[in-house]
């Protein structure tokens, strides 16, 4: 039990930065060798989680499987690293969606070599940002998982890759700069990067100035702040710093676009409820109404804008803006609460439900956009196109492809018994008594939800069969154990949530209750 509390968390991390690194010594002509080397060591994480899953002590809820070692000491960084109930399934849905990206991505011919050590080096930048513990380390990890999906989207994508990957990266690059300022900021101030020291002495930090910056203390913290907001609001991203997003999807390959839809849209999400809100709870709370109309913006105009395409990719795009809007209104109930001094049990009972509503959330829609986008691939791949007014009566040549197409829809659309709908419907329970004006506000994106979801389906698989699509082949084996696995765990999730969200809700209760 020690060696797995000391080392497996370390191993788990870096395992795919190890693996991507045997895979640059395979030959590049060994494409078949490449493909299967890498997806074999692309499970091994997965394996690796599991056990930390079932080694996950839930009676304590706390920071586990810790990791410092001294790294940085005259700057006063550490190498400290843990996960609790929040990160725990954000590493699951990583393991899980990186193996499964892997196999859908079996088609590309194109420098493979490349491709598969790109995408092993992501993912350790993923699993490293959900458990660090030092801002150092957090925003190294951050940094580190940018470059390898823009060289995925320049490299592997459409015909404005180029354009699609620059904006990506001007964007994303953007919001960095203010978060490292801030982050420089802060471990001037307090003489550490640790942030679980940082919920102490920064917070505490309170009138004055600010030691050899000659600024008051309430100007820097506010900065901070915001400067913290905006790269975590593009990352998600919130409206209206999305327009990277359409693009970077559109352009991106299938395998490029499930993850950046199924992981690396959480990051931002992931921030807020890490640091934003337990580092600014003062801020936050001030800013908590501003994050709540962000997101119902976000509900609706996402909603608006998915109905309103007519390129498949594009629509499920806009979705994904759609979805994030309840996370961010969770996350708003939470900043709320947060800061309020003295707040009732039943006002705290409503921020525990929306914040745990949100992290669930956050692993169910990237389940299901990881879905729809493979799905919106598999069609393109035999159609070579994705415009919505050439299709029709697919279903009819596909049925297969059309079931599964429609079951993906519906869980991303929140029907009950699937993922979908018992995440949002906990954030709209717990946002009721909080944001009331602009939860019913939002109900207009759940019906454009359901508009645009039909929408898709019904030009699509209904309709009259054009005659230039009946030669299109049904799904692969390859492709039904892409999505397979997505559906199995959207059905379990929907009948039986609890699986999950327990793990979630006893740290969100540790630390709001």
């Amino acid at each position: 039990m020690d060696f797995i509390q000391d080392n497996l968390l370390t191993v788990t991390v870096f395992f795919p930065l190890l693996a991507a690194f045997i895979i640059l010594l395979l030959p590049e002509d060994e494409k078949t060798l490449i493909r299967r080397l890498t997806l074999a060591l692309s499970l091994i994480p997965l394996a690796l989680v599991m056990v930390m899953w079932f080694n996950y002590d839930r009676a304590a809820a706390d920071l586990q499987f810790v990791v410092q070692a001294d790294w940085f000491p005259a700057i006063g960084s550490s190498f400290h690293m843990g996960i609790d109930g929040i990160s725990l399934p954000m590493f699951l849905l990583t393991a899980i969606l990186t193996p499964l990206s892997i196999l859908a991505s079996f088609g590309i011919e194109n420098r493979v070599k490349m491709f598969m050590f790109l995408f092993l080096v992501m993912e350790t930048a993923m699993l490293g940002l959900f458990a660090a513990f030092d801002l150092i380390i957090f925003f190294i990890f951050w940094e580190f998982g940018l470059i390898p999906m823009y060289f995925l989207i320049k490299l592997w994508g459409g015909a404005d890759r180029d354009y699609a990957s620059f904006k990506f990266f001007v964007y994303t690059m953007a919001g960095s700069l203010g978060l490292l300022l801030s982050i420089q900021v802060m471990g001037l101030a307090t003489g550490t990067f640790d942030i679980i020291e940082l919920m102490d002495k920064w917070v505490a930090l309170d009138g004055g100035t600010l030691a050899g910056t000659g600024l008051s203390v309430s100007l820097v913290k506010n900065v901070a702040f915001w400067a913290f907001m905006l790269a975590f609001a593009i990352k998600i991203p919130i409206w209206p710093f999305h327009t990277w997003l359409p693009d970077a999807h559109t352009q991106a390959p299938t395998a490029g676009s499930m993850i950046l839809a199924g992981v690396l849209l959480k990051l931002g999400a992931y921030g807020f409820l890490r640091l934003v809100i337990p580092l600014f709870p003062e801020q936050a709370h001030t800013a908590a109404f501003v994050l709540a109309w962000l997101g119902m913006l976000s509900i609706v105009m996402g909603g608006f804008a998915a109905f309103g395409q007519w390129d498949f990719k594009r629509l499920v795009a806009y979705s994904s803006i759609n979805h994030m809007g309840f996370v961010v209104l969770g996350i708003a109930v939470y900043a709320y609460v947060a800061g309020l001094p003295g707040s009732s049990e039943a006002l705290t009972n409503d921020a525990i439900l929306a914040t745990s509503g949100a992290v669930f959330q956050m692993f169910n829609h990237g389940l299901s956009a990881a879905a729809m986008f493979f799905l919106v691939g598999v069609i393109y791949e035999r159609a070579h196109t994705r415009d919505l007014r050439r299709f029709g009566g697919i279903w009819t040549i596909l049925p297969v492809y059309g079931a599964i197409l429609i079951f993906t829809s519906l869980a991303s659309l929140g029907l009950p018994c699937l993922n979908g709908f018992v995440s949002e419907f906990m954030v709209v329970r717990g946002s009721w008594n909080v944001f009331t004006v602009q939860l019913a506000l939002s109900m207009v994106g759940l019906l454009m939800t359901g508009a645009y979801i039909l929408k898709g389906l019904g030009t699509v698989l209904h309709g009259p069969t054009k005659k230039e699509w009946l030669g299109l082949k049904d799904m692969t084996l390859r492709e039904h154990l892409v999505i397979w696995p997505l559906m199995g765990l959207m059905l379990s999730l929907g009948i039986w949530p609890q699986w999950l969200v327990v793990f979630i809700n006893d740290t969100v209760t540790k630390i709001l209750g």
